[in-house]
């Protein structure tokens, strides 16, 4: 199905598509996604979490190992795509321990990421209700804190939010990771247009002229 739909993007030019994932079977369109970039503009987001294969297996026992996602980065940046990686949601007391953020952001350079990005956890109604108990039975330890921040409120507290968004914004100095495309164009948008002035006393025709 979702070759399907590259199939009919490939078709149109003058798009702007992004999409991410946390499959590294991605690679198998490739031939797609190039036919997709010479008309429009693309940009593909690998999802890592965690490099810790047990960690991640416990958190998305569905999805691909780290390693074989940093994979499917190098391979799509070889064919000369624009992709970056997404540690999002970064999550309290398993993801963010000092050193594992930037070993991940290290990882995602090597592997060609151009753009890195993270955003701290946040919890929907309906999804807490499936996410505190699994933390309670896996996580116990973190259970006190979990339901002091999420059980009445989607968002964890501010201060650790802006400490996250200070560190995330720090690794990608260092890395020298680009904006994201659509951040990017978001700041150009947002520029205000220049102001038109001449010498007090000019006409416009003088300034024309």
């Amino acid at each position: 199905m979702t070759r399907a739909c590259l199939e009919e993007l490939a078709k149109r030019e003058g798009l702007s598509i992004s999409l991410i994932t946390k499959s590294n079977l991605i690679v198998r369109d490739i031939d797609l996604f190039k036919k997709i970039a010479t008309r429009s503009e693309l940009t593909l987001n690998i999802t890592v979490t965690t490099l810790r294969p047990r960690l991640a297996r416990l958190l998305e026992p569905r999805a691909p190992r780290p390693d074989l996602r940093l994979a499917a980065v190098k391979q799509l940046r070889e064919a000369g795509l624009a992709v970056g990686v997404s540690a999002c949601p970064l999550i309290p007391g398993m993801t963010d321990r000092d050193g594992e953020l930037e070993a991940l952001a290290a990882a995602a350079k090597s592997a060609g990421a151009q753009w890195f990005f993270s955003n701290v956890l946040f919890l929907m109604p309906s999804s807490a209700k499936q996410f505190l108990p699994f933390v309670h039975e896996k996580f116990p330890k973190l259970a006190k804190q979990y339901e002091a921040w999420y059980a009445k409120n989607g968002y964890a507290p501010e201060e650790y939010r802006k400490k996250m968004s200070q560190r995330v914004a720090k690794i990608r100095q260092e890395y020298r990771f680009v904006a994201r495309p659509w951040e990017e164009r978001t700041l150009r948008a947002k520029r205000p247009q220049l102001s038109l002035g001449w010498l007090a006393g000019e006409t416009l025709l003088q300034a024309a002229g």
